[in-house]
């Protein structure tokens, strides 16, 4: 039977006793049912507790409580006492469960079936059976089963579920897709590129499986708490009961009665339910924005983090090169763009190809001829019987050319026709959107300090730097070199406050795994970056830590609110009870009532768009 169908069962057998009867014995069978209606399971449950020598929970205290208050004539406050507690159970289970619904939605993610094309013939497989390599149909309104790249078709996604972003993304061919979104419009065609094990649902699903495993220092302070608490107060209710009356001459049924309202209000479910129940809505609430964090005591460390460490490609650039400046000489820009994006046609290199995309109009490769690539300085071909280089610094002196010097920042490609220089390209990586402000509003957070380690050249980087007004940059560094850095940051930590590093890479898993927090990207991040993280950004967005540093501090102020409201209210109920001021239903309220209030507040967390950025 559900608990709420007792509940209201219990209550009509409890209005039933209040009618007067012409037997009193009628009464007395009425609030009788009810009590076994509502408290059998508790009864059940405390009994099974104390074969298993776990004495001192809240359903052995409970029992205790409504068992001595029927053996002193307290049928009805014994009848009520139980029936509040259930009401309580049954608000702290619906908070429960609206808590863990907000992670475990990420569930929905797990993709039942993959339309697999084999032979020319599309048949319905388990995902985990799809090879890299194959192609699979995802239909329109079906979940991506596999991350693979659109081979045909082109749709817009709804990622919601994976990101918490709301709006459409587009993907057409030759484009990147994750498995997890859903396909809106039209059927697309999918080449697999990831297993399903390492797919980025699978990774999703394994962090979200393991997300509450591990503990606070306010969790876990609060566990040793109950373990000594607990047993105290049932041997102080054990003095109450027995040494008025035995030495001072007082009403066995008077201490005996205070003694059951010192038990009822002295079970600390109160702070075993609620603190992890803070953190579980933290988890749940930073998964609404597409912030996956691993265990609550990184949310708990985040809070406290002063320095934020970053990468710089892929996490606070695009890690794509373009185009930012096009320089001539003597020649005009469009046949300048025409014979640079020519001469680049058969290389795959990431500056060819940004060359080759900012030219944007079709090359003939009937014009090229014996083009070479120079690995380490560039490409030479022959365009129309012109001789044509394109390449760097190094390229143009070993061929004797005399050129003029860029000092723009980024890589630039200098481009000779016929021995003679004719201009330049300025490529650089683009920082990404949204990042205007980042820093500021991580500052407004309470991050003291902001630093920039990468591998890439000093003038590149350090514009990157001034345009987020990053306080320190690193430049040319290898991992080795970051992980020293890391080291010297941290020094300068107090005990109780933390480091941050947020990368996306191969090479940052070894910082990752050693900064107190480390956040990854999870759309495009490796595989290694991803598992070494404590936090898992599920879109390349690194704005989302802004609103999770909002997230981690309102749920620690939540934690530390309830604790000392808790305390407080049990405290002075404990006191009352004891001088007999109290009845047992307000101690009922001293211990379920406020399980329930400090439960409903930890739920605000969830209230996301307080927090977005």
């Amino acid at each position: 039977m559900k608990k709420g169908l007792k509940i209201i069962i219990s209550i009509v057998l409890f209005l039933l006793s209040l009618i007067p009867f012409p037997y009193s014995y009628i009464n007395f069978i009425f609030l009788f049912l009810s009590y076994l209606v509502v408290g059998g399971e508790v009864l059940l449950e405390a009994g099974q507790n104390l074969f298993k020598k776990q004495i001192f929970d809240e359903t052995f205290l409970m029992s205790l409580a409504t068992i001595g208050a029927f053996l002193i004539g307290c049928y009805e406050e014994a009848v009520v006492v139980m029936l509040l507690y259930q009401v309580g159970e049954f608000f702290q289970d619906y908070a429960v469960d609206k808590s863990k619904k907000s992670i475990q939605s990420l569930m929905a993610l797990k993709p039942d079936i993959a339309q697999v094309i084999r032979d020319g013939k599309t048949i319905k497989v388990d995902p985990k059976e799809v090879k890299v390599g194959e192609k699979i149909l995802v239909g329109i309104g079906e979940k991506v089963p596999l991350d693979g790249v659109v081979v045909k078709g082109s749709s817009y996604l709804d990622t919601k579920a994976l990101t918490g972003e709301s709006v459409l993304k587009t993907v057409k061919v030759k484009e990147a897709i994750l498995s997890g979104c859903i396909n809106m419009e039209s059927p697309l065609e999918v080449e697999v590129t990831v297993p399903f094990e390492t797919s980025t649902v699978s990774k999703i699903l394994a962090l979200v499986e393991n997300a509450s495993s591990k503990k606070t220092k306010s969790e876990n302070f609060i566990t040793r708490f109950s373990k000594v608490y607990t047993p105290i107060v049932v041997f102080i209710a054990l003095l109450l009961a027995f040494v008025p009356p035995l030495l001072f001459n007082g009403s066995w049924h008077t201490y005996l009665y205070r003694a059951l309202s010192f038990l009822v209000v002295s079970c600390p479910c109160a702070l075993v339910i609620s603190i992890p129940l803070s953190f579980f809505a933290g988890m749940g609430a930073s998964s609404q924005i597409g912030v996956l964090v691993k265990g609550s005591n990184y949310l708990e460390r985040l809070s406290k983090t002063k320095i934020i460490v970053f990468d710089k490609t892929g996490t606070l650039t695009e890690g794509v090169f373009e185009v930012v400046e096009v320089s001539p000489v003597g020649i005009s820009k469009e046949d300048f763009l025409y014979y640079s994006a020519t001469s680049e046609y058969y290389s795959h290199h990431p500056i060819a190809t940004s060359i080759k995309t900012y030219y944007k109009k079709e090359i003939d490769p009937k014009d090229i001829k014996n083009v070479k690539e120079k690995a380490g300085y560039g490409v030479e071909a022959f365009i129309n019987d012109k001789k044509i280089l394109v390449g760097n610094e190094k390229f143009m002196k070993k061929e004797g050319i005399s050129f003029e010097k860029s000092n723009s920042v980024g890589t630039i490609a200098y481009v000779a026709i016929n021995g003679t220089y004719k201009g330049n390209i300025v490529i650089a990586d683009k920082i990404k959107p949204r990042l205007k402000s980042f820093v500021s509003n991580l500052r407004k957070e309470g991050i003291e300090k902001t630093v920039l380690l990468t591998g890439d050249k000093l003038l590149p980087s350090r514009k990157v730097a001034e345009d987020l007004k990053i306080d320190e940059c690193y430049p040319e560094l290898l991992p080795q070199d970051k992980v020293q850095i890391i080291e010297d940051l941290k020094r300068e930590l107090d005990d109780d406050t933390y480091l941050a590093f947020v990368g996306d890479g191969l090479n940052d898993a070894a910082v990752l795994a050693m900064a107190d927090v480390g956040i990854s990207m999870g759309g495009l991040g490796s595989d290694a970056a991803i598992d070494q993280s404590d936090i898992v950004i599920l879109e390349d967005d690194p704005t989302k830590i802004v609103p999770c540093l909002k997230i981690s501090k309102k749920t620690m102020g939540i934690v530390h609110f309830n604790i000392i409201f808790v305390l407080l209210v049990k405290a002075l109920i404990l006191l009352l009870s004891a001088l007999g001021i109290t009845h047992l239903w307000i101690s009922i309220f001293g211990d379920v009532g406020v399980t329930v209030l400090a439960s409903l507040n930890a739920l605000r967390i969830l209230n996301v768009k307080k927090f977005r950025s």
